[in-house]
């Protein structure tokens, strides 16, 4: 059974309407900036790199870092926050949320979701193609790599000709577009999921009056959305999405925890609720195990498997694997040690 103890005496010192939103708005703009920073940094060193040949092998790596923070983020971050609101003292003790691990329960549902949305996009795009007829699943890139070559082949020793080579054009151009639109639907679920957590975030940080806890929240955040920005940053680089879209992308990235900062805000002023009430905990706790279930999903099946089991660079290119791995470490590394302070 939880119990509610609490330093009297420091809470009400802490509790400084004035000073603590002061200390919001200066956050708006922080986290605004170092958000820019983050997830325009993958996507500029892409850019940087493209046409050149280390391209593939740097956008690889920078994915694999990437992984690495979202899996962090999910499993170090948003978790044990959704555990620890549904289970405070001002909850856990009322029904039906003693009487059952809900937080648990709709991580499940978050991962349940992800996967069924990326199945039915999967088997639409495959499907139709963008009305181009009726094409098969791309598979593995072993598999794309046949399906380009294997005609190409064929071709040659029959002869060849202009249908056979126009024909083995298309289906290499038609596996390429596939695999182009997969990544491009990665990048945008896995947003939707870090979107739901920055929401999370901020409409907490906007709700809380405690001055001593905001001050130390703001510069850890500021790191916090460098990192998770440089992890989504990279699965965009790869996706290969136009400038207007990358742009879009990245500035819904930048604005949504000020915009849950404000709203944090604008619901404290308007019910009185801040972060401690039952109802912001409740709201925090599902929506926060939510968003977890779909990035713990995205990190291990979108992101992790197909790359260090499905790509033909890491077999072939015998440092590559170990250098993603490294990466991998580094970035669930980085993104765990903000733990200690958000």
């Amino acid at each position: 059974m939880a119990s509610c103890v609490t330093d009297t005496a420091r809470s009400l010192a802490c509790r400084d309407g004035h000073a603590a939103s002061q200390l919001k708005f200066v956050s708006i703009f922080v986290i605004f900036f170092t958000s820019i920073i983050g997830i325009a940094s993958p996507v500029l060193l892409a850019r940087f790199f493209q046409g050149r040949p280390a391209y593939e092998k740097a956008i690889l790596v920078i994915k694999c870092f990437a992984a690495g923070v979202i899996l962090s983020t999910s499993l170090v971050h948003v978790l044990p926050d959704a555990f620890q609101a549904l289970s405070d003292c001002q909850v856990a003790t009322r029904h039906p949320w003693k009487d059952f691990p809900f937080a648990g329960l709709v991580t499940l549902v978050g991962a349940l979701t992800a996967l069924l949305v990326d199945v039915t996009a999967s088997s639409h795009v495959e499907s139709h193609g963008h009305g181009h007829g009726q094409y098969k699943p791309v598979g593995t890139q072993e598999e794309m790599v046949a399906k380009k070559s294997g005609p190409l082949e064929i071709a040659k020793l029959e002869g060849g000709g202009n249908h056979h080579h126009h024909e083995a054009a298309e289906i290499a151009s038609t596996a390429e577009e596939l695999m182009k639109l997969k990544q491009r639907l990665v990048s945008q679920v896995l947003e939707i999921g870090i979107i739901f957590h920055s929401v999370i975030i901020g409409v907490t940080l906007g709700m809380s009056q405690n001055q001593c806890t905001i001050r130390p929240l703001v510069a850890a955040l500021a790191f916090h959305q460098i990192f998770e920005g440089m992890g989504l940053g990279g699965c965009i680089a790869q996706a290969g999405f136009g400038l207007g879209t990358t742009a879009y992308m990245c500035f819904m990235f930048a604005v949504t925890t000020p915009m849950g900062i404000i709203m944090g805000m604008i619901l404290f002023s308007v019910t009185g609720y801040d972060d401690s009430s039952p109802n912001a905990l409740i709201m925090e706790g599902l929506l926060g195990s939510f968003s977890s279930g779909i990035l713990i999903y995205m990190a291990l099946v979108d992101l992790i498997a197909p790359d260090f089991f499905h790509n033909k660079m890491m077999t072939s290119i015998s440092w590559m694997k170990k250098s993603c791995f490294i990466a991998l470490v580094l970035g669930s590394t980085s993104m765990s040690i903000l733990a200690l302070w958000a």
